[in-house]
């Protein structure tokens, strides 16, 4: 991770807080505004000054191994994914898959349901039958969907979405904070800070967190294009500008912090592993299983010789290398019972799976996120008008600060 650079005071930068009207806002607890930006790394914060003036206080954070899905429980819980329990999306369950009853019917020929319409029906299922949550897809072929069951059953952005553990939300709901939650449930980005500017000038909350998710889209589109980039910052800017005006009216000592769950890479090559591996002569599911993230590869095995071929041939890829337990624990993302891969196969930054699981035929992108922690453009980022942002490290410590309308309710 790349170290965080001398921090400045911008003359733009909004005036120091009146200390009488700062005083006033503290004993009610404060204003506070969190808000996430998916996909905004520190290489593109860096490069582009991204409201730099207005929040003078920024540096990298590391993220973790994998994606979204459980870089946020992380953010939300300060917790690594290996005590969460939320990481990759599908795992393996073949005992408490919810489409079990498909076993019986495999029987039939696969196109019946391999197919466009089959696939949207039985995601439809799930979604609305099975309890597996809005952000289901049926991502493998229909006949090894017994095989699997989905992790993120619950929408992240509402009090208990993450089952066994609290989450931040859990906290502001059980002490009553006036608090806010936007997403993308409600609209898209714009839609999201009008809302949250217009509740500000209500006064109806002191805590807002704000989920931006199109800057991510948009980059794996766009990666390579920085023109289109600098004027997608700006438009993000300008509005977090009119935003934080509204905010620092009703009070000049609000905490107001931006932060992201990862950064983009851009993309140089794509491989089809799948059809490597499947070249090999080994049968789904008889001798082994597969998901194709758009970054690994995560193998379970049935056949003791489908293992050592499989081992042995993506051992001698260079385009990634197989983790190994330790590197694993390491990340946070070792879990006993194998749940999301017997083997995990890490692509090289800038090298992606063509034609995996979680992306169609058309899906040909320029930005790709999930690779290893260790290379830049992983970075996540944080900047905000607080200096002790500059102590934060790792995208788990953004728990702390989210916890902060807390801490300042019980003191005021």
């Amino acid at each position: 991770m790349n170290a965080p650079p001398a921090t400045f005071r911008d003359s733009h930068a909004q005036p120091s807080p009146d200390p009488g009207r700062s005083r006033a806002n503290a004993a009610g607890g404060g204003l506070h505004i969190y808000v996430l930006v998916d996909a905004l790394g520190w290489t593109l914060v860096q490069r582009s000054g991204f409201l730099e003036a207005l929040l003078p206080y920024r540096r990298p954070l590391r993220t973790i191994l994998g994606f979204s899905s459980g870089a946020i429980p992380t953010i939300l819980t300060g917790e690594t994914p290996a005590r969460h329990g939320h990481w990759n999306l599908l795992y393996l369950d073949p005992d408490g898959s919810p489409f079990r009853w498909l076993r019986r019917l495999d029987f039939l020929p696969a196109k019946l349901f391999d197919h466009r319409l089959g696939r949207y029906a039985l995601t439809q299922l799930g979604r609305r039958w099975m309890g597996l949550g809005p952000s289901f897809e049926c991502c493998v072929a229909p006949a090894l969907l017994p095989w699997f069951n989905w992790v993120e059953k619950k929408h992240l952005y509402q009090a208990g979405s993450v089952e066994g553990m609290r989450t931040v939300f859990d906290h502001w709901s059980a002490a009553g904070l006036a608090h806010r939650i936007y997403s993308y449930r409600e609209g898209d980005d714009d839609q999201l800070l009008r809302a949250a500017r217009r509740d500000l000038e209500q006064g109806e909350v002191s805590t807002q967190f704000i989920y931006l998710s199109q800057l991510d889209h948009f980059l794996h589109l766009h990666r390579n294009e920085p023109a289109a980039i600098a004027l997608q910052l700006q438009h993000y800017a300008s509005k977090l500008r009119e935003l934080h005006a509204v905010a620092y009216e009703r009070d000049s000592g609000l905490r107001f912090l931006v932060f992201s769950d990862h950064g983009m890479a851009p993309v140089r090559s794509r491989l089809d592993l799948a059809r490597a591996i499947r070249d090999r002569g080994w049968k789904m599911p008889k001798d082994y299983l597969a998901v194709y993230d758009s970054t690994m590869v995560r193998c379970w095995f049935f056949n003791p010789r489908a293992a050592v071929d499989l081992r042995n041939f993506m051992g001698l890829l260079n385009c990634g290398r197989i983790l190994d337990d330790e590197e694993l624990r390491r990340a946070g993302v070792w879990f006993a019972d194998r749940r999301f891969g017997e083997l995990i196969f890490l692509l090289n930054p800038g090298v992606m799976v063509a034609q995996g699981d979680f992306n169609g035929a058309g899906w040909n992108p320029s930005g790709m996120h999930g690779y290893h922690p260790d290379d830049p453009d992983s970075d996540a980022a944080v900047m905000g008008n607080d200096p002790e942002i500059l102590q934060l490290e790792d995208i788990r410590h953004l728990y702390k600060r989210l916890c902060e309308p807390l801490r300042a309710r019980m003191v005021a």
